[in-house]
């Protein structure tokens, strides 16, 4: 079976059964012949085999129930050392072989500089700037608008009304959510301490957008002011998130919806970020740290501790945060 290669699983089953079409995923009550669905535990299975899908991922070493002759009901049985990840690679695949849909809408608006490879697509209503460039496979969804010169990699997915402003580069396979915005004018001004007024600093920028990024719906990324803001290979943003000019998002930071990260702080490689997060500027959040919701953080703080979980106003260890709290407790029985 293609698919199994794809992911990486061992292939059991009839070689008539193993050559059968699978084009989804889903959840056993709503699985037909062509879906997959997975067992991630030995507990989960007669469930598993007693849906209508036609092929299921177990564990590697799981026996199954010898119910029937092949102990499968007929499925297709794919092995793999993790099956939730195994299925969440395979849901992928499936999607971009879904999407291998090409061409250009004849209601897109398309720069006669642009480039758009053959085997993309450009839905309706939406426009693409001069010089642009759309590589294979990758889909831009109705509405969008790609400004001129904007770099966008293969097997990439933008979602209907999203903006991408001049200045950005999209790496391969990045997924981007309804109304995101890519690349916008950063929030940087100049105060002036005669008339009180604020001017604009220059925000000419750019914006650099690795590789397997994922942009949620409603989010905006800024450009750099004078550099560049970066999302490395990996970067995962829920759905409203901001992120401000000259961010630096290390590989596989992920960062829950609603949190907002101010102009020029580092967040470096797996770092993880709750709901509701405050970032102030400059800050510096070294590699692996998690950050709890709604906890904040100063400007120009380093918060450092891979593993260690960050949590409150100002953002300290949750151990020391929890022995706070007891001790204002104590204190509060005490005057009563």
């Amino acid at each position: 079976m293609e698919l199994a290669e794809c992911i990486g699983a061992a292939c059991e089953g009839d070689e008539g059964a193993a050559r059968s079409e699978i084009t989804e995923v889903a959840s056993y009550s709503l699985a037909g012949p062509c879906s997959l669905v997975f067992a991630e535990h030995a507990r989960y299975l007669d469930a598993a085999l007693a849906s209508s899908a036609g092929a299921l991922i177990v564990p590697e070493r799981v026996s199954l129930p010898s119910a029937s002759a092949s102990g499968s009901n007929g499925k297709v049985i794919l092995r793999a050392k993790n099956p939730r990840l195994a299925f969440a690679l395979a849901a992928a695949e499936l999607r971009r072989v879904e999407g291998r849909e090409a061409g250009i809408a004849h209601s897109a608006v398309v720069d006669p500089s642009a480039e758009v490879h053959a085997g993309a697509l450009v839905e309706a209503l939406t426009v693409v700037g001069a010089g642009a460039r759309i590589g294979a496979r990758s889909r831009i969804g109705a509405g969008c608008v790609i400004g001129p010169g904007v770099v966008i990699g293969r097997d990439c997915e933008l979602a209907p009304r999203v903006v991408v402003c001049s200045g950005t580069t999209l790496g391969d396979r990045v997924i981007v959510r309804a109304g995101a915005v890519l690349g916008s004018e950063g929030f940087g001004f100049v105060p002036d301490p005669e008339s009180g007024r604020y001017y604009k600093f220059p925000q000419i920028g750019r914006l650099e957008i690795g590789d397997d990024v994922e942009i949620g719906a409603n989010t905006t990324v800024d450009r750099g002011a004078l550099d560049a803001t970066v999302l490395a290979d990996g970067v995962k943003l829920d759905n409203l998130v901001q992120v401000a000019h000259n961010v630096r998002l290390g590989r596989n930071v992920v960062v829950a919806s609603q949190t907002g990260i101010s102009g020029s702080s580092v967040l470096e490689d797996n770092v993880l970020v709750g709901g509701q997060v405050g970032i102030a500027d400059h800050v510096r959040i070294e590699e692996g740290a998690i950050l709890g919701a709604q906890c904040g953080v100063p400007s120009k703080k380093v918060v450092r501790g891979k593993g260690v979980i960050f949590w409150g106003t100002p953002a300290r260890p949750i151990a020391d945060y929890l022995r706070e709290l007891a001790t204002l407790a104590r204190l509060a029985r005490k005057k009563k």
